[in-house]
């Protein structure tokens, strides 16, 4: 009970610093243009948070991540002004704790990330899933220190 209550504490964190960058952390992958050849996104009147892409942007990352079909953007770009307008309100929500917004933040992207993948065909599913994975390991390496400027150890497997 304990291994599965501090697991569940482990991806709440892991949700919000996904939620929070996850594309943002996707631009950084290889294969996109390093963040130095532009200024980093502003927050805007569509009420970007801490860096974070518009779903304009995003979409745009992800076409040429996954080289989408003009279909499959129409129909991400919904799933990602959805996804945008959700957080926005969950991050003005002050009658939440922070515990249950975190659990709101990892039913948020589940749910971007199950309907994502319904979108994408197989060889973009799996570069997909590679990207989350990887995106989540790194998260979990700063959460315990051990990203760019901290000072503790990669986690150990």
């Amino acid at each position: 009970m304990k291994k599965l209550l501090s697991s569940l504490i482990q991806s709440g964190a892991l949700a919000t610093g996904l939620v929070c960058c996850g594309a943002h952390v996707l631009a950084q992958e290889p294969g996109f243009p390093p963040e130095t050849s532009a200024p980093p996104p502003q927050p805007g009147p569509a009420g970007n948070h801490r860096g974070m892409m518009d779903p304009a942007q995003q979409l745009t990352e992800m076409t040429r991540r996954y080289d989408l079909s003009t279909d499959q953007q129409g129909q991400l770009k919904l799933i990602l002004v959805n996804q945008q307008r959700q957080m926005r309100l969950l991050r003005q929500d002050s009658s939440l704790s922070p515990d249950e917004k975190k659990a709101k933040m990892l039913n948020i992207l589940s749910d971007f990330i199950s309907k994502t993948e319904v979108i994408l065909n197989d060889d973009q599913k799996k570069q997909f899933e590679k990207d989350y994975q990887s995106m989540r390991e790194r998260l979990q390496q700063r959460s315990q220190g051990g990203g760019p400027g901290g000072g503790g150890s990669p986690p150990q497997q």
